[in-house]
């Protein structure tokens, strides 16, 4: 059997905050707000995955209310995500991905992304695909206020030994 999900993240951009993304340190004047280290784009990774399997969403494994997730490292917290697909019965088998940032351009990063996510899962690193968009000047992504990311992932279920 096979499951498709979705997943979507937004953070603020504020100052004193590294930007991370996919695992990937962007150098920039600004980082996400939040709880973990506001990798949005894993986070989106994590949710569609969570949902491919229909095990919930991240702030149900993860909450923002538990000290014990404390500036986590997003990629750590996409490795048990693996684990608790593992045991659902499920494997990744895809993800593609959007972040949605005006500045800065991510270009050759987005390779480097792609293959921590997908030395994550434990999948090809031809399996990941991570695109990037700018919000063209209109709302909070467009304004350089936030960054965003949606990501959509297949998984399959694990054949019987």
């Amino acid at each position: 059997m096979i499951r498709v999900g979705i997943g979507t993240d937004r953070h603020r951009l504020v100052f004193g905050r590294k930007l991370i993304l996919g695992g990937v340190q962007v150098e920039f004047g600004k980082g996400a707000a939040g709880h973990s280290d506001a990798d949005t784009l894993t986070h989106a990774v994590i949710d569609a995955l969570l949902g491919a399997a229909g095990l919930g969403d991240i702030g149900h494994h993860f909450p923002d209310s538990d000290p014990n997730w404390k500036d986590a490292d997003s990629i750590g917290l996409l490795a048990e995500t693996l684990e608790l697909l593992k045991g659902a019965n499920y494997l990744p088998v895809n993800v593609d991905a959007s972040i949605h940032l005006e500045q800065p351009k991510l270009g050759r990063l987005k390779q480097e992304m792609s293959g921590r996510i997908a030395d994550a899962l434990k999948i090809p690193r031809h399996c990941v695909n991570i695109k990037a968009k700018t919000g063209e000047g209109m709302d909070a992504v467009g304004k350089g206020e936030a960054v965003e990311a949606i990501a959509i992932a297949l998984v399959e279920s694990i054949p019987d030994k």
